[in-house]
């Protein structure tokens, strides 16, 4: 398994962080996902099929590109 941290600048708060979890939790082989509104990140626990790729397209068609 794999694990992930990404900056997101758009986070501004706690909801924003729900919303990407959501999503992300939908991707199949996507384990947790944890952020945090405060360092504007977020941390993914995956394995395949999941991929880097995946999630990054995911976070970039919901408007939250990581940097």
């Amino acid at each position: 398994m794999a694990k992930e941290t990404f900056s997101i600048p758009n986070i501004s708060c706690g909801h924003c962080v729900m919303s990407i979890k959501n999503e992300l939790n939908e991707l199949e082989g996507v384990k947790t996902v944890e952020g945090d509104p405060g360092n504007k990140s977020i941390t993914v626990e995956f394995e395949s099929p999941a991929t880097l790729e995946k999630i990054r397209d995911t976070l970039k068609e919901m408007n939250y590109p990581a940097a």
